[in-house]
């Protein structure tokens, strides 16, 4: 029959609405898979991966705090809601699992020292770069694994919340240094802090400023113009891109306005509110970073900065242990023999 297609060669008309993609016949039930993933997605739950670094003093913990409407950040047993936050020392982790409509979160926040602590600044951002690909190693051991688990726990950093100092100059030297040495790891995200500190036309100024002084140091921030999937994605990313970084204020306490309560600073001049538009951009980083970029940030994550990571290492000579390497090699001796034995016993039976 030769090249003969599928159509052709069942004259069913089910099938020739299928092949040429007009309307079907009957029910299927396709339209139900997104409604399957959703209900194992609610059962199961996921984890998102956030760390946050930057300079001291900027509010970052407040922030996000602030982002996900709880303590998330360091919380303690002995510590409440109207204490300063603790000054960050070291790398921690805290996680919690928050849910909302029936969703579950595992939520990891990732804590950093304040650069400014050391007298000496030189190369800190090792600490933390070693600390992403330490995540990436873990998940890479699993994946590798003999007995793999049905399920890997996902540690890998998924995205890194830079603060900005709201000098409105420029940025420092250590702030280029650190994102140019991160930004091939990890999704970074810039973010000037405490922006009720500027006027909105030095803060728009100073967003332009930062985006030239990025472009220049050859610092690429997510959403990645090269991950574009298509037409439809770039026109949507290249707005988020012309709107960062975000200018934004965190706090956690509430004060009254206009009869409701609201999520604010408290000024000589009155309440800056957290959530309104006009005031900072707290509202557009919380959906981006939440209600539209999360699935696509663990995916980049996923696809991009881990499998960039997963090559070098399998590249790498002796980049794992000697039981994965040897079971590696045995795959690898299994793939080439297998299909050769078949062969040959097929042409002895015969």
């Amino acid at each position: 029959m030769g090249d003969t297609s599928v159509a052709h060669q069942i004259s069913s008309p089910l099938a020739s609405s299928l092949v040429g993609g007009s309307t079907l016949l009957g029910y299927i039930g396709i339209d139900t898979i997104i409604e399957q993933m959703r209900k194992k997605t609610m059962k199961t739950g996921f984890d998102f991966n956030i760390m946050v670094a930057g300079h001291s003093g900027l509010g970052k913990s407040t922030l996000i705090n602030t982002l996900f409407k709880s303590q998330v950040s360091r919380r303690s047993t002995g510590w409440s809601r109207d204490e300063k936050i603790p000054k960050t020392v070291e790398i921690k982790s805290v996680s919690h699992v928050i849910e909302e409509g029936g969703v579950k979160m595992k939520l990891t926040v990732v804590d950093t020292p304040g650069f400014g602590d050391q007298i000496n600044n030189d190369n800190c951002w090792e600490p933390i770069s070693k600390y992403i690909n330490e995540q990436y190693e873990k998940f890479l051991k699993e994946e590798v694994n003999i007995a793999r688990k049905k399920r890997i726990p996902d540690t890998r950093v998924h995205c890194c919340l830079y603060f900005i100092s709201p000098t409105g100059h420029s940025l420092r030297q250590l702030d280029i240094e650190f994102m140019r040495r991160l930004s091939h790891s990890v999704n970074i995200i810039p973010v000037i802090a405490k922006a009720d500190t500027m006027t909105i036309e030095e803060r728009q100024e100073f967003k332009q400023r930062v985006r030239k002084e990025l472009e220049m140091s050859g610092i690429e921030f997510y959403p990645q113009k090269e991950f574009d999937e298509d037409m439809e994605d770039k026109s949507d990313n290249d707005k988020i891109r012309e709107a960062m970084p975000f200018a934004v204020v965190g706090s956690d306490k509430e004060y009254q306005v206009n009869g409701k309560r609201v999520l604010g600073r408290k000024t000589a001049w009155g309440i800056v509110e957290v959530e309104n538009p006009h005031h900072c951009e707290f509202a557009q980083l919380r959906d981006f970073l939440i209600r539209s970029h999360l699935q696509d940030l663990k995916e980049v994550t996923h696809n991009i900065q881990y499998e960039t990571y997963r090559a070098k290492r399998l590249n790498e000579n002796g980049a794992l242990g000697t039981e994965e390497r040897h079971f590696a090699q045995f795959c690898a001796l299994l793939i080439y023999y297998v299909p050769t034995v078949v062969f040959r016993e097929s042409i002895d039976n015969h």
